[in-house]
């Protein structure tokens, strides 16, 4: 594989992991109840590395079962499970901003966001349903698994959104904030006539984070403003764009300083398409806080679609100077941005970094890449481990054929070079 079909390959990669699906939608205020709504890209996360930071997908449609199987079974599995409960810090106080409610399971790395937490810490839904749970720039999720709505078909095999019983047994929930970590609750033996109360999940602060996932400036912010920005939220979930527009546009009228509320109306902006607001609205979010993390993943992603590598690269870095443990789609867009800068050696340490942080393979497509990587160093064997990686965690990739024809490529030549 020559340096030019390696710099194809990582632009495409860089395009399905920056292109359409590339709109982060808003988090979410409140406790949800289920569904799925589609973003325009978006990342973010769930799905898309092309959104919000990544494509997302839809394709996945697991039969987890036999075909054989006891009568009554498909009623079983289709029975609605319900979950709700709080989130605390250590001292006992409501988390200090909204915090995502992700399930995990042993037969499916990745988490799946399920919903947000209300203001209070409260979080109530019906597993499977993630009604409007749209990802951001810092969801890992790059379209491995094809293109369609932000997340992966977490349902039962016949996709209705229902998930059995059977299907719980391998998981367990926690709670998810930049630069916090969280217990987690098993799922084990949970019934769908359970009392849905899973209890308290408790979040603690890393120490070394000099970065923020909410701003200080948000503290300051009027209580009318306050209101608009937990409006565009609400409207958010059940996907009035317009009417989230209209209220976050009257939050920063009201507190021009409100970083968050800049960082939300910017990814509105990015749902409908309009980049250059979103870029706008990001800076701003930046020069009211330049101690937030979230407005430079947004910007990497606007300026990764544009190609715009020096960009993306400052931007990557930034993030992961002020929080390197929680933003692993940091370090595959500065790994593809100094990759097609010809920095090979920082790309594949980008990458290194940053499948080490991704405990939940999230983002296989860096595997991909340092496969590449590898490959253009003749370390076959390397290259050929990295490519089996990213097939075994993105099974589904929009790419799937083309990687296959590289890995036999690479094993070829692994069989050549050994005694």
């Amino acid at each position: 594989m020559n340096r030019k079909q390696l710099l194809s390959c990582t632009l495409f990669a860089s395009t399905l992991v920056f292109g359409q699906a590339t709109t982060p939608p808003a988090t979410g205020g409140g406790a949800t109840t289920g569904g799925n709504t589609p973003p325009s890209g978006g990342g973010n996360t769930g799905g898309n590395a092309g959104t919000g930071g990544l494509p997302g997908t839809n394709t996945r449609n697991p039969t987890p079962f036999p075909q054989q199987q006891q009568p009554g079974f498909d009623q079983m599995q289709n029975r609605p499970i319900f979950i709700s409960g709080k989130v605390r810090m250590e001292d006992g106080s409501a988390p200090p901003e909204t915090a995502t409610i992700e399930r995990i399971c042993a037969s499916r790395g990745t988490p799946i966001p399920e919903a947000y937490t209300d203001s209070k810490g409260g979080f109530s839904f019906q597993v499977g349903q993630r009604m409007g749970m749209m990802p951001d720039a810092s969801m890992g999720n790059t379209g491995e698994e094809g293109r369609g709505s932000a997340f992966p078909n977490s349902s039962g095999r016949n996709g209705s959104g229902g998930v059995s019983e059977r299907d719980l047994m391998s998981c367990e929930l926690r709670a998810s904030i930049p630069g916090y970590r969280s217990t987690v609750v098993s799922l084990v033996g949970r019934r769908s006539l359970d009392n849905p109360d899973v209890g308290t999940i408790i979040l603690r602060r890393l120490g070394d984070v000099s970065g923020f996932t909410t701003s200080a400036t948000s503290l300051m912010a009027p209580k009318e403003a306050k209101k608009s920005l937990e409006k565009a939220r609400n409207a958010l979930k059940k996907n009035k764009l317009p009417e989230a527009q209209k209220e976050l546009e009257m939050a920063v009228n009201l507190h021009p300083k409100y970083a968050e509320a800049w960082y939300e109306l910017g990814r509105v902006q990015v749902i409908q398409t309009n980049n250059d607001g979103a870029r706008a609205s990001y800076v701003k979010a930046l020069e009211a806080d330049d101690k937030y993390v979230r407005p430079y993943l947004g910007l990497a992603v606007l300026e990764a679609q544009q190609q715009k590598w020096d960009e993306v690269k400052q931007l990557s870095e930034k993030v992961i100077k002020l929080n390197r443990y929680d933003f692993p789609a940091a370090f595959f867009y500065g790994a593809v941005a100094n990759f097609n800068l010809r920095d090979s050696e920082t790309a594949e340490k980008l990458c290194r970094s940053g499948i080490e942080i991704d405990q939940y393979h999230s983002l296989p497509k860096m595997s991909h890449l340092l496969g590449m990587i590898l490959a253009d160093k003749q370390d076959f064997k390397g290259a050929s481990e990295q490519f089996n990686s990213y097939l075994k965690f993105a099974p589904k990739a929009g790419d799937i054929e083309q990687v296959k024809k590289q890995l036999a490529d690479i094993d070829g030549k692994v069989a050549k070079t050994t005694p």
